[in-house]
């Protein structure tokens, strides 16, 4: 699933002051959140960025959700289902329940949202292989039945957001729906009554939700310039939490006695996608990646020349844990995987120039490598995002390493819309950051490495993260589909990562912790997920944002005017940017960071 923050995303809590509340008006509580990373669509069936993901999590019912405790698939909007004994049918049952507009939810609105995906290829971008083993889908009342073409594992971690068949069956053109026609009709605890692009979301509570009503009545999601913006926000007290933060962020936010600083295991990893020959999906070449990065002796070459521990300890400030191998994240241990003795790949120069030399990789006079031919210089292109200081600091490093070993690297800022392009659709790149939020069953990150999450002939984008198609690791992502028995479907996964790792069509770098930070004097409660010392933003699930409440001084309500939003004003380089749900400054496109996608 993916999805998935997705995003990688500052973000921030507000409770507006009793006192600009009119006494004619019944007190409300609401909560700012300010995020870093904008959305990319309101449309599911489009989205992928984490901030998305996490919205939509408050917004949508899914069959199952993530258990708050365990992780493990618990009822949702199923509230109970079984299987055949050959695993090739469910049945769900679908809880009654009602849509945020009144109407009853039934199992129609399900099959609708997967026979969607099923025929409609725009559809399938968001979370396409998550139907992709789907032979039909129908609906009897309250009952859904899925039957698979082979037994599925993964089928109570899905990750799709039910949705409501009453509204968009109306959408004759999914892929160029924004669903930006207010207010939304949905299942979740809050429904989206307002939206800017590139500004901000507001959600309401939604009184019919299922489990109960929040505890706040009001949630909005507005888009900061910067972390700097935000963190300056969080010490003055206009914002009450930040998550997601880089670690030079969060040691900001050190030593204020009105903070609390969240560092916890991650969910993510982060990782470097290498352009190994992209094709479409009826294997034409497409883009203009470099041809050496087609030998996977040079991706090798650059993976001996980097130190990870040194990123981990220079570029991470020691608040990560570097990656020797898997790229699901040491929190979840079934499927955790790291390589070992020969097989792993260590910060080793010498052995990366002797895997060049010996592949006739010859250095020049200036010191750069050529093609065996002569044809071309090994100069790569290293694509990161714009005004994200960690991603030129990372590109410090990797140019120094790779020029030790006769590689030139040229760094390349693009803006978060030309990113996802060049990095997922066109090719047009050698070397980009990249990464993954990873959720507590990892098929759908595992499934962004499939043929299929090519981009098709004619440019639909299928959510790959890395243009990878090898027969070996599409055999055994069908293998780990189809295999009930958890241990040894964690093995076959483990081959998989495996495969990742030697055949590098990316290679991971590490696995950041989960960094956040909250002012204890405006929350007075937030559950992580998992309890047990998890996540506060972007976690699996909304479990965070369902169960936080505010300090309400003097035993009175947090407030606001008649709805009216208070401004935010967070500081900025050059300057200060006035943030208000009234009334907004125009910001810049904030930067797609590809490790917060989810």
């Amino acid at each position: 699933m993916r999805k998935l923050f997705a995003a990688i995303a500052a973000l921030g809590l507000l409770v507006v002051s009793p006192g600009t509340a009119q006494a004619a008006e019944p007190a409300k509580k609401v909560v700012k959140v300010g995020v870093t990373q904008s959305v990319d669509s309101m449309n599911p069936f489009l989205a992928v960025r984490l901030v998305t993901g996490a919205i939509q999590r408050l917004m949508y019912g899914f069959l199952t959700v993530p258990d708050s405790k365990t992780l493990q698939p618990s009822p949702d909007l199923a509230e109970s289902w079984k299987t055949s004994p050959d695993g090739l049918t469910w049945t769900f049952t679908i809880r009654p329940a009602k849509w945020s507009d009144g109407q009853p939810i039934t199992a129609d609105d399900a099959a609708w949202t997967f026979n969607k995906m099923i025929t409609d290829d725009a559809a399938k971008f968001g979370n396409g292989p998550a139907v992709a083993n789907f032979a039909s889908v129908t609906a009897n009342g309250q009952e859904l039945t899925i039957k698979l073409k082979t037994p599925q594992a993964s089928m109570l971690d899905n990750p799709v957001p039910i949705m409501p068949k009453h509204i968009w069956e109306k959408v004759k053109d999914i892929s160029k729906y924004e669903a930006d026609e207010f207010p939304t009709v949905g299942s979740g605890p809050y429904k989206a009554v307002e939206y800017k692009k590139d500004q901000f979301v507001r959600l309401e509570a939604n009184p019919d939700y299922w489990r109960g009503r929040p505890k706040i009545d009001e949630l909005q999601v507005i888009f900061y310039d910067n972390p700097a913006a935000a963190i300056v926000g969080l010490k003055k007290g206009d914002i009450d939490l930040i998550g997601r933060l880089n670690p030079p962020d969060f040691e900001a936010i050190k030593g204020d006695a009105n903070i609390v600083q969240w560092n916890t295991q991650g969910r993510r990893a982060s990782y470097l996608q290498i352009n190994h020959g992209a094709t479409t999906t009826d294997n034409k070449p497409i883009g203009d990646g470099h041809p050496a990065l087609k030998d996977v002796r040079v991706r090798t070459a650059l993976h001996y020349a980097i130190d990870k521990q040194k990123l981990v300890d220079e570029v991470q400030n020691g608040l990560a844990k570097p990656a020797d191998g898997s790229i699901i994240p040491p929190l979840y241990k079934d499927f955790f995987w790291a390589a070992s003795g020969d097989e792993k790949v260590t910060y080793d120069v010498a052995k990366a120039n002797k895997i060049l030399d010996d592949a006739g990789y010859k250095k020049g006079p200036d010191g750069i490598r050529t093609m065996p031919d002569g044809s071309r210089k090994l100069q790569f292109r290293f694509s990161i995002h714009t005004d994200t200081p960690i991603e030129d600091k990372l590109a410090e490093y990797l140019t120094g390493w790779f020029k030790e070993i006769g590689i030139g690297l040229s760094t390349k800022r693009l803006d978060s819309t030309k990113f996802t392009e060049e990095t997922g659709v066109t090719a047009l790149f050698d070397i980009a950051i990249s990464g993954w939020s990873v959720n507590p069953d990892p098929e759908e990150v595992l499934g962004t490495h499939l043929c299929s999450r090519r981009p098709t002939a004619s440019g639909q984008g299928g959510g790959t993260e890395s243009f990878y198609c090898d027969p070996q690791y599409e055999d055994l992502y069908l293998q780990q589909q189809k295999e009930l028995d958890r241990p040894k479907r964690a093995a076959i996964i483990k081959k998989m990562e495996e495969r990742l790792y030697t055949d590098a069509p990316v290679i991971a770098l590490y696995y950041p912790n989960d960094l956040e930070g909250y002012r204890k004097d405006r929350i007075a409660s937030i559950t992580p997920i998992p309890e047990d010392n998890g996540l506060l933003y972007g976690g699996s699930g909304y479990w965070p944002f369902y169960t936080v409440d505010t300090v309400t001084p003097d035993g009175g309500e947090d407030g606001i005017s008649g709805g009216e939003l208070a401004g935010i004003i967070g500081g900025v380089a050059g300057g200060a940017v006035v943030v208000a749900l009234g009334a907004f400054v125009m910001m810049r496109r904030r930067q797609d960071v590809a490790d917060e996608r989810e």
